[in-house]
């Protein structure tokens, strides 16, 4: 079993950055992968980044490439997702997940752990 908190989200200007954070709890924190998906009002779940450590593998979503960067802490057992340039369209609740294994799956359905999530918002 696997227990997410995130926490780090909030109001922050277009243009400007935030960074989440994922406090992961349960079991070994280096055998799980982990990523990020985020719901706008009225718009499906979409996925926004994920990270395999153990399989060296990281994916993101065309939308936040180049802007979004996922990491971990191992020794605070943590993943983050560093936000910069956040643009109006970034506005979401983000949700932290995790599965065990080797997977950077864009796909909600490969990962049996979410939290509850965080909101961010940026204004137009």
């Amino acid at each position: 079993q696997v227990q997410l908190v995130e926490s780090g989200g909030g109001l922050v200007q277009a243009g400007g950055s935030l960074r989440l954070s994922c406090a992961a709890s349960g079991r070994t924190f280096s055998s799980i992968s982990m990523g990020w998906f985020r719901q706008a009002p009225g718009k499906e779940r979409e996925f926004v980044a994920a990270a395999s450590w153990t399989a060296g593998i990281t994916t993101y979503a065309d939308s936040v490439k180049g802007r979004f960067t996922i990491s971990r802490d191992n020794a605070k057992n943590t993943a983050s997702l560093q936000m910069n340039s956040l643009k109006p369209e970034d506005t979401a609740v983000y949700y932290c997940v995790a599965a065990y294994g080797s997977t950077a799956s864009g796909d909600r359905r490969a990962y049996n752990y979410w939290g509850q999530g965080t909101q961010v918002t940026v204004p137009s």
